[in-house]
């Protein structure tokens, strides 16, 4: 690494999140979102808010990019335009399209510009305390070269293939995830319809061979309402419908995730998509 900051793209939940552990651990961070609200929240951190992204191009050897989608991340890409130079890294932390994402590596690697992608296995809670999972794609140099930023973000880190393989792997991990909410949700929704304390059926469950740390993390949230979000939900029902996208390319049938997209629809036509994904529990009453 060197004494350059480290550009940051997308100062949402997660976005922030890793910021906070880049600051906690002495790096500068330099940071860019169209919303200018992200600026304030950057700077209360210690970190500070560029103006464009021609700033950050300037300044930055390093930029992670943390942004809601593989569409967003061209767009991002195409607005850097020639002031991305070789030497470059790009560190790309979405949840995205893993076609799009080899794509875009390759597109980049023409131009000597690095790009990996690091896609993180956890709630913006969990990457907040080191606790998520960076699950990595890209060339082993080009890891090798990020792991000054990866380290910091968590021990837990999985270099699992080329350019792609971290958000492929991403979309397995949000499918078996998503699920384990959804069950969670209509268990407690039938214990609740049998007249069963939900509070006991929770602490019931994580003591039999049913338990999932979803558990723990999203278990409190769906019995007591609260939907502040850790994880939005309209970004899981985008990543259930990559997940059915990746299935129908590889000939994998996910029949619990077409049923899973229909529940995380139901939800959002509640008004719960900015809601944390703790709220499809809602899509059960």
């Amino acid at each position: 690494m060197n004494d350059s900051p480290i550009g940051l793209i997308g100062v949402g939940l997660l976005g922030t999140a890793l910021a906070e552990r880049m600051l906690a651990a002495g790096l500068t961070i330099l940071g860019y979102d169209r919303d200018a609200s992200a600026g304030d929240r950057l700077a209360s951190l210690g970190g500070r808010s560029a103006g464009g992204l021609a700033e950050i191009a300037a300044a930055c050897s390093a930029i992670v990019l943390c942004l809601p989608d593989s569409q967003v991340v061209a767009g991002v890409v195409d607005d850097f335009g020639d002031r991305l130079t070789s030497g470059k890294l790009i560190i790309d932390a979405t949840t995205g399209d893993p076609d799009a994402t080899a794509a875009l590596a390759s597109k980049l690697a023409a131009r000597g510009i690095v790009y990996i992608d690091a896609t993180i296995a956890g709630s913006s809670e969990q990457a907040r305390r080191g606790e998520a999972t960076v699950i990595i794609g890209g060339e082993a140099a080009d890891v090798r070269r990020a792991d000054g930023i990866l380290q910091v973000w968590s021990a837990r880190r999985f270099h699992v293939g080329p350019s792609g393989s971290g958000a492929r792997l991403k979309l397995v991990v949000n499918l078996v995830l998503g699920l384990n909410r959804a069950v969670l949700a209509e268990g407690l929704s039938l214990a609740k319809g049998c007249g069963i304390d939900t509070a006991s059926a929770l602490e019931v469950l994580k003591a039999t061979p049913a338990y999932s740390t979803v558990m723990d993390t999203k278990g409190p949230k769906m019995i007591a309402g609260d939907y502040s979000p850790q994880a939005r939900l309209s970004q899981h029902l985008k990543d259930v419908r990559l997940i059915r996208d990746l299935a129908r390319r590889h000939d994998a049938r996910t029949p619990l995730s077409d049923v899973h997209e229909a529940l995380l629809q139901a939800a959002v036509e509640l008004g719960y998509a900015n809601a944390d994904n703790s709220a499809i529990i809602e899509a059960f009453k």
